[in-house]
This record gives C-alpha cells, structure tokens and sequence, in this order.
C-alpha cells in the first residue's frame, strides 16, 4: 500500500475524513448503511485500495459504541446462521481483491446494493413487512440468511460495504428498529474484527494508516451521540426508508464514481 499519514493531506482533506468518520458515528447508532457515504468520501480523498484500510479501524471503533449502545436487543439466533455464509463471503472478496481493479470492485458493489435495494422493497410491499426475526429458523429463512451472509460478507471485504446488504436483509425480516440495530451491531463488530487480518496481509493496514486512524476515531463518539439522539426521535416507517435510501445512494455513488 502506498504509505498514507496525517503529513500527507491538506486541511480540507482531512475536515473531510473528519466528517466521514462523525458519519461513521451517525450511521452506527442511527441510520445503518448511511456510512457508505463515509466510504465514498474515503475513496475520494485516499487511493481507493488504501481507503479501505485505512476505514476499518474506523468502522471498528463505531461498532464498539453500537455494541456499548444497543447490546440488550441483539437477536442471537439470527447471527449464528449468518456467521458461516458470511465467513464464506470474506474468504471469497479476499481472492477477489488480490485480482481485481478498483473500477470492477465500485461497479460490482453498486450492483448488489441496488438490486438488494429493489429486492427488499418488493418483498416488504409483498409481505406487507409480515415476517418476524424467529422466522430465520425456516427453511426458506436460512436460505436467505446463507445468500445475504454470503454477499455481506464479500462486499464488506472488498469495500467495507457490508452494512447496506445486511439492512436489506434485517428489514426483509421484519426487524424493528432496536432489534435491527442492535444485532447489525454485533454482526459487525464481530466481522470487521475477523477482517484486521485480511486486511494486513493485503498491506492494506500497516503503521502510518493506524496513526491517522488514531487521529480520526476522535471524531466518530460525537457522531454515536448524535445518532442515539436522533434514533428516539424517528418512527419505523421512517426509519426504514432511511435505511433504503442510504443504501440506494451508496449504490448510485459507487456506480457513478
């Protein structure tokens, strides 16, 4: 990876990843799949490669705070049948990334999400958002769960862009809004963890790139506090069309940049 630290960016530049890791913050506790907003303004500041690593830490320290906020409405059994599929998914966007260039990686990602999106609003005005979070144990429940884990996994690899497949996911099965926050707190938190790995065998984190982490964590508490805030203050139907929209958005900017 070419080496990246604090010396490196200009005043703006950094304002900038300030302002994506407060996002970082804001989606966690808040609106899950907004911070691939966080993610485009990464890319664009930093090598698009580079970016990816440099944001993990990042993702990681918002997750701890999701976790610290929402740890009492984590629907387990719905994490462990995503586990495997998404171990797969990692494994899988890992020998993805030792070949592919960073146009294939934006326009595969952009891809999925927009179909993911288009999926889960025909399914919720199908089912009139009937299905519940026990429903997993269904047949038809773990198939999804194993599709969705497969794709969480590869694309928060490839791009940290997990979080928009998995709020497809949560919202198809009817969670409400503590629940989905909650358990996609945990989710990742474990995951981005089982990343750090990857990610420094692919030079992807080394040194420099934690030292300006360092710098930007500051910044994502104000952003979890505003997301707490702002959380109590949105009602479902509101909340999951948030959701949708962050996601279509993150799609549209990966495919368009």
């Amino acid at each position: 990876m070419d080496t990246i630290t604090l010396w490196h960016l200009t005043g703006w530049e950094f304002a900038a990843l300030a302002f994506a890791a407060l996002l970082v913050g804001f989606s966690k506790t808040a609106v899950s799949g907004a911070n691939t907003v966080s993610l485009a303004i990464f890319a664009a500041v930093l090598p698009a490669r580079a970016s990816t690593g440099i944001l993990l830490p990042v993702l990681i320290a918002g997750d701890v705070l999701a976790v610290l906020t929402y740890r009492r409405h984590a629907h387990w059994p719905t994490l462990w049948r995503l586990f495997p599929a998404v171990g797969v998914g990692v494994v899988v966007g890992t020998v993805f990334l030792v070949w592919a260039n960073d146009a294939v990686v934006r326009t595969s990602i952009g891809v999925i999400l927009l179909f993911m999106a288009g999926v889960t609003v025909w399914r919720r005005r199908q089912a009139d958002a009937a299905e519940r979070p026990d429903e997993v144990t269904s047949r038809t429940g773990r198939a999804k769960a194993r599709s969705y884990g497969v794709l969480g996994g590869f694309t928060t690899m490839v791009a940290n862009a997990g979080g928009p497949v998995m709020s497809m996911y949560l919202l198809s099965a009817g969670f409400r809004k503590l629940g989905f926050l909650g358990t996609s707190a945990f989710f990742f938190l474990i995951v981005n963890v089982s990343k750090l790995p990857f990610s420094a065998g692919l030079g992807l984190i080394d040194g420099p790139s934690l030292l300006l982490d360092a710098a930007l964590v500051v910044f994502v508490v104000p952003g979890a506090f505003l997301g707490k805030w702002a959380v109590d203050r949105i009602n479902q139907r509101l909340f999951e069309r948030l959701v949708i929209a962050a996601t279509v958005v993150g799609g549209l900017q990966l495919l368009l940049a």
